[in-house]
């Protein structure tokens, strides 16, 4: 029997490379650069894969990032996600990475640059899946270290679709980073930021005002003010919701309580996204099995999740056309 959320055609918005790294990959990738880490086999890493909040995760996420050192590494991390998101029916995806993550530990911008855009040309091959990267600035250094990472990242604008923010929300507004947006915005990139996970409604509204932000990512705090609510749906702002993440990260208490079909009720532009799914239990199409299944979404409402998906996305209107047409096409096929 096909595997309806799986088959179903989509695209993966939220997603952090870093955040796709397995236990096994990160022995793996420790013993190939004798890198030492704190774990004697994968079962005690996939054992320390448990979080309380969005800061317990960041701290192992940054920990674990230590075994990514080469070209290789990066190759190697990326095509493995690349091969499950082709199985999970991912046609588009636009990846974040976080370069700050790897300079500040000597790795240069280009050693990282390389290593993904090699995997990247590998799922056009293998998977005729279009892939875009998305630089994101970490919220937690200030913003000179963004401009920093903005000016090592020249020679390789023009193939990134746009920036993102993420890291530390608490404390660390979006309107921080005001001027940094601004640059990226003036080299054409499209942008985006985390905003609504752990922080209030006003980062949302930062990120719209201040940064003038092209999509949310998470968002879901929106719903604690109805006057936003309104004005995303108006304006049709797609929010990028994790729904795994939010239940590891105690944003939302269960996936039974998870708020996405109120989201659709309301007229908001709700996506469907993993987030970092080796740390949170899941990639895209178990995300939706299982927010389906604790939710009792319709078909309908999988296939809205799945074309809003195509919406937010930043493609040409010939490419989002060819998606859609899919999408239906697929959906009529029952």
């Amino acid at each position: 029997m096909t595997d309806f959320y799986a088959a179903i055609p989509k695209a993966e918005l939220h997603l952090h490379i870093e955040g796709t790294l397995e236990p096994e990959m990160m022995v793996a990738l420790a013993t190939r650069n004798k890198v030492a880490i704190p774990f004697a086999s994968v079962e005690e890493v996939r054992a320390a894969y448990r979080f309380t909040n969005l800061q317990t995760f960041l701290d192992i996420y940054y920990a674990g990032a230590d075994v990514l050192r080469t070209e290789e590494d990066f190759h190697d991390l990326a095509a493995a996600y690349f091969d499950r998101a082709a199985a999970d029916g991912v046609v588009h995806a636009e990846i974040f990475f976080d370069p700050q993550t790897h300079t500040h530990r000597g790795i240069p911008f280009d050693v990282v640059a390389r290593g993904l855009f090699a995997a990247v040309e590998g799922a056009t091959t293998k998977h005729g899946m279009t892939v875009e990267l998305i630089m994101s600035y970490l919220r937690h250094l200030d913003e000179d270290d963004a401009f920093a990472t903005l000016k090592q990242a020249e020679p390789w604008l023009d193939r990134f679709v746009g920036v993102g923010l993420d890291s530390t929300e608490i404390g660390h507004p979006p309107s921080k980073f005001a001027h940094v947006f601004a640059a990226s915005r003036e080299r054409g990139l499209k942008l985006c930021a985390h905003a609504g996970e752990e922080g209030p409604p006003a980062y949302i509204h930062e990120a719209l005002d201040i940064l003038k932000v092209d999509r949310i990512d998470h968002g879901n705090r929106a719903l604690e003010d109805p006057a936003l609510v309104a004005r995303l749906a108006r304006e049709a702002m797609t929010l990028t919701v994790c729904p795994l993440s939010n239940v590891a990260l105690r944003n939302v208490e269960t996936l039974a309580a998870h708020p996405i079909d109120r989201m659709l009720d309301l007229g908001l532009r709700a996506t469907v996204h993993s987030d970092d799914p080796a740390y949170f239990g899941g990639y895209i199409a178990q995300n939706f099995r299982e927010l389906a299944a604790a939710r009792d979404l319709s078909r309908e409402q999988v296939v809205t999740l799945a074309r809003n998906s195509f919406l937010g996305a930043f493609l040409s209107d010939e490419a989002l056309a060819g998606h859609l047409a899919r999408l239906y096409a697929f959906a009529k096929a029952g």
